[in-house]
């Protein structure tokens, strides 16, 4: 059930990046970023075991938001694909303020949801935290690194539009190590063992590799989308 659950999320979070850039454009990129970030913030204090593994929820909706911003470089430049990555920040900023003050409301005798809210968002401002270094470094050097595959690549072909799977792929692999290693010491040292912090590393990383590849496709239909409109 995990593993299907996992596959219809992933179709749903790679597809509503294409959907959104293909109804609102630019723009829909943006608030796709925001809501993938916001619901992969909550998603990723749940550990499940699914083909094999312990790992963290949110790992497709990250998934997502380097996708969109891969597409912002390839279709709208650098300066564009930055501000992707803003938009994302400025999404988690204000998602860890609000659910901060959550926990902190006192409760009417008539209320039942704050125990719930509060037993989930009470222990999350350090993995919040966590997530935001963690994304805030990896988007920016996936962004800086789409670029700098895409020089050598146009270097060595002579075509500005050849090997894109190439920049897709090696900018998202590179960031999305730096994000996993970065956000799982940062949320859960202490909480989990080392050993067990590396195993669930290792296993985040191993989904990560298998979304940056199959977003291939989309990238693709994205550049698509792109033509067609032109």
């Amino acid at each position: 059930m995990n593993e299907l659950l996992l596959i219809i999320t992933l179709l749903v979070s790679f597809g509503g990046t294409l959907l959104f850039l293909k109804i609102f454009g630019k723009g829909g990129l943006f608030a796709w970023i925001g809501i993938a970030t916001v619901f992969a913030n909550i998603e990723v204090t749940i550990v499940v075991h699914a083909f094999g593994m312990d790992q963290t929820l949110g790992n497709t909706l990250f998934a997502a938001t380097f996708l969109a911003t891969d597409i912002l470089s390839e279709l709208y430049g650098k300066k564009e694909a930055n501000k992707g990555v803003l938009a994302g920040v400025l999404t988690s900023l204000s998602f860890i303020l609000l659910s901060f003050m959550w926990v902190h409301y006192i409760p009417a005798e008539s209320d039942w949801a704050s125990e719930f809210v509060h037993g989930l968002f009470s222990n999350t401002p350090r993995m919040l935290l966590a997530s935001l270094i963690a994304y805030i470094v990896s988007e920016y050097i996936d962004v800086t690194l789409y670029h700098a595959w895409w020089k050598l690549t146009e270097k060595k072909t002579g075509s500005h539009d050849k090997m894109l799977w190439f920049r897709n792929n090696f900018s998202t692999l590179i960031s999305q190590f730096v994000n996993i290693v970065l956000f799982n010491f940062g949320a859960f040292l202490g909480i989990y063992t080392f050993k067990e912090l590396l195993a669930i590393t290792g296993s985040c990383y191993v989904i990560y590799i298998a979304t940056s590849l199959l977003d291939t496709p989309f990238i693709y239909c994205a550049k698509k989308f792109a033509k067609i409109e032109k």
